[in-house]
């Protein structure tokens, strides 16, 4: 049984279900503006880590297969509507997160 008061974010996310929609991406980062991002609040933003560092150009590796879908990355992004986070919208039904404790 996980005790939640000694669980790690890892071990609390796993808990829950994802359904990966893969043909209809939720959010669209373009990278290529990603790259003018002095600060990259997305890195350390985003509580489920769907924004990582990397080596490459953009600075930046995403993955929306795990998103909690709360839009923190949207409204954070300084680039929305010119780059950036180019698309955010809600998983289509009976995808998406499926929360299973709290």
């Amino acid at each position: 049984m996980l005790t939640v008061a000694k669980a790690s974010t890892e071990e609390l996310l796993g808990l829950n279900k994802f359904t990966v929609d893969d043909e209809w991406p939720h959010i669209v980062v373009d990278r290529a503006i990603c790259v003018t991002c002095p600060e990259k609040p997305c890195l350390t933003i985003c509580s489920a880590g769907c924004y990582k560092p990397s080596s490459d150009a953009s600075g930046i590796q995403f993955d929306y297969a795990g998103c909690l879908e709360c839009g923190t990355c949207r409204v954070v992004c300084r680039h929305l509507g010119k780059g950036g986070v180019v698309q955010w919208a809600y998983p289509h039904a009976t995808m998406g997160v499926s929360f299973r404790y709290g």
